[in-house]
């Protein structure tokens, strides 16, 4: 598949949702999860967790993130293993969100862009997580190109890490907090490009945001390792279900290297989160 599919991002998100359900399933091939999988802290052990992954999710979950680092730990080696997950992950029908976190100005923003959303990359995506604290409008050449393609892309706005809270919580002489002005962008932006923009925003703990207004997608991470639980999403996230997508990573993960038992995982966990978000 070397270029989007049909229709808008916003389309093909909302009928892959429509089909395979909320829950947003993570490719982190950490060391230990390798070891806990009998495989070798390596290339080949990287390339074998990375086709398990592929074959137990890419036709059972609608949004399917790799983990970026992790692959890039192993240089060339690792590019190329994501570069097959990528094309293996789409052409089974799930869309592939990049968790790459890029964010630079000018034209190394249009080069990180062309990496992970131009159709003729070979690490092209359905969308990639990329980072506004070089101010939201750097962020231009992403999101120019997402829109043009078809594509999307995720900005960080709460995360679900302890740390990101005094900066992301911090006052912005505009009265808000910096997390609220990134929500309160990408709603403008997304007003002329309908949903193109997502957003990231941690479940694990009340973030404190007016998402009211934000009709986009939002990418929580947090839930399983990390301590929030299904059951939490409805008061986090009141009003903003949705297009709400749930990530959890470790959590599935640690029942491989089965591919039944992680598409087993997936299936129990996808039906968990549909009822709690019904």
């Amino acid at each position: 598949m070397t270029g989007p599919a049909a229709g808008a991002w916003s389309t093909r998100l909302r009928a892959a949702v429509s089909s395979r359900g909320r829950l947003c399933v993570g490719i982190d091939p950490h060391p230990a999860l390798l070891e806990s999988w009998g495989l070798p802290a390596s290339a080949d052990g990287l390339a074998r967790f990375t086709d398990i992954c592929v074959e137990a999710f890419g036709d059972e979950a609608a949004v399917v993130k790799p983990q970026v680092a992790f692959f890039e730990a192993y240089g060339a080696a690792g590019y190329s293993i994501l570069e097959r997950a990528v094309a293996g992950l789409r052409e089974a029908g799930a869309l592939v969100l990049a968790d790459a976190k890029r964010g630079d100005i000018g034209s190394t923003m249009a080069a990180y862009a062309q990496a992970w959303l131009d159709p003729h990359s070979p690490l092209s995506s359905d969308a990639v997580t990329i980072s506004p604290y070089l101010g939201f409008g750097a962020l231009g050449p992403a999101v120019d190109l997402a829109a043009a393609g078809g594509r999307g892309v995720f900005v960080l706005a709460r995360t679900s890490n302890p740390e990101g809270g005094l900066f992301q919580g911090a006052g912005t002489g505009g009265g808000v907090s910096v997390a609220q002005a990134v929500v309160d962008a990408a709603t403008a932006r997304n007003a002329q490009d309908a949903d193109t923009v997502g957003l990231v925003v941690g479940a694990t703990r009340d973030h404190g945001l007016d998402l009211s207004n934000f009709s986009g997608p939002i990418l929580a991470p947090g839930v399983g390792a990390q301590g929030a639980t299904a059951a939490d999403l409805p008061q986090i996230f009141q009003g903003s279900r949705k297009l709400l997508l749930p990530n959890v990573s470790r959590g599935i993960l640690q029942v491989g290297p089965s591919v039944s038992a992680l598409r087993a995982e997936v299936a129990r966990l996808r039906e968990e989160i549909e009822v709690v978000l019904a």
